[in-house]
């Protein structure tokens, strides 16, 4: 596999520590050894290492007072941490008494939290890797990316379809089946049939309940597994002034990766047109936002503006601050911009662009529509948000 330059960093000071949340094969651990070479590894994947820890914690201590310090002086990985709550107290003892450095990685703090695990209490950093972004690329193709999706090695593999199909299976049984998340199998399998069909779309609880044969509390609960997987994200409605006739309860969902989305829901697009091109091209510019704010760290809010008369703007980012929206059209309509015309109409907006699949950009009633590599080019390089 190529190696692909992440923008993902992890600088810590002295005596400061860190957790790196990510979902599976996003490319934590090849991260982690690439950018620290030289660290003590504990990798509890491996089932000799996890049994031994399970059972007494405590070792992990006595290992490493058995080395000497300089072997100590970058932080010490623990990889898939979740697995073994109570190492935690462990890592804070040592965090404490010994002034270590750890790095805890792993791809859900559900299940330390639901165990009451100790979170060191803001002793660490929190970072999240996410699938590769457009600016991590070099050259790349905009079909390549709906089908493939983003995490690394599905989109350098050749038959990236097989290894989506065993991956969608693996990541629900390892991820939620295995760490005990849910007790009704049956039930969350065609919960997670079901709500990747209203992907991208607001979430109507008793529709899916009814199609799961459960009760809308326990898709709540479900969905909420999701996003503490890092498995989907939750969108918000943008309630900055109340209006009788904007939408301001029910929430989006986007899944973290668009080729997983493609993979649940059987979905192959052919062609830059249509339906299926267009709301996997919307995923797509969501999954750069989310990444964007991130690894920036502008932690910049996100939510979206609906009309109960059906107009719609995609995102609204810094609690107003941007209004996008997004065309896969080759061409825009100027029909088609009535509802960011509204929005910028009766909003503060500093910018209203509309991402599309135009060739080149252009400004309709203070609308700017620019081409979606354009608009990357500018987010990337802190044009869209700084």
């Amino acid at each position: 596999m190529e190696l692909i330059k992440r923008l993902l960093e992890i600088d810590l000071p002295k005596r400061q520590s860190a957790f790196l949340w990510g979902a599976r094969k996003t490319g934590k651990s090849t991260f982690l050894g690439q950018n620290f070479p030289h660290s003590v590894v504990f990798d509890f994947l491996k089932s000799d290492l996890f049994l031994e820890m399970t059972k007494r914690p405590a070792l992990l201590r006595e290992r490493l007072s058995s080395m000497d310090r300089a072997s100590l002086s970058e932080p010490i990985i623990l990889d898939e941490a979740q697995k073994i709550p109570r190492i935690l107290d462990e890592v804070h003892w040592l965090i404490e008494n010994e002034g270590l450095r750890f790095i805890l990685c792993g791809s859900s703090a559900r299940k330390l939290k639901r165990g009451r695990a100790n979170l060191l209490g803001g002793r660490a950093w929190r970072f999240e890797m996410f699938p590769l972004v457009t600016a991590e690329l070099g050259e790349w193709e905009l079909l390549e990316v709906l089908n493939r999706g983003l995490i690394p090695s599905h989109y350098l593999q050749q038959n990236y379809r097989r290894s989506l199909r065993a991956y969608t299976r693996d990541y629900l049984k390892e991820e939620v089946f295995d760490e005990g998340l849910v007790r009704n199998l049956p039930a969350f399998s065609r919960f997670f049939d079901a709500m990747a069909y209203s992907h991208g779309e607001l979430i109507n609880y008793s529709n899916i309940a009814r199609e799961c044969g459960v009760d809308s509390k326990t898709v709540k609960e479900y969905f909420q597994i999701l996003v503490d997987t890092l498995l989907c994200t939750l969108v918000e409605p943008f309630k900055k002034r109340q209006d009788r006739n904007v939408i301001s309860k029910a929430p989006k969902f986007y899944l973290f990766d668009v080729g997983v989305a493609g993979a649940i829901t059987g979905r192959s697009i052919k062609g830059e047109r249509g339906e299926l091109f267009g709301r996997a091209f919307e995923h797509f510019i969501f999954m750069e936002l989310v990444a964007h704010r991130a690894y920036t760290e502008l932690d910049y809010p996100i939510n979206f503006w609906r009309t109960k008369n059906g107009m719609e703007v995609d995102f609204i980012l810094a609690r107003g601050e941007i209004a996008i929206e997004v065309k896969g059209s080759p061409r825009v309509d100027n029909r088609d911009l009535s509802s960011i015309v509204s929005f910028r109409e009766n909003n503060s907006v500093r910018r209203a662009i509309v991402v599309c699949n135009e060739q080149s950009s252009r400004t309709y009633q203070g609308i700017e529509v620019l081409p979606y590599r354009l608009f990357l080019d500018q987010l990337w390089s802190g044009q869209v948000m700084a």
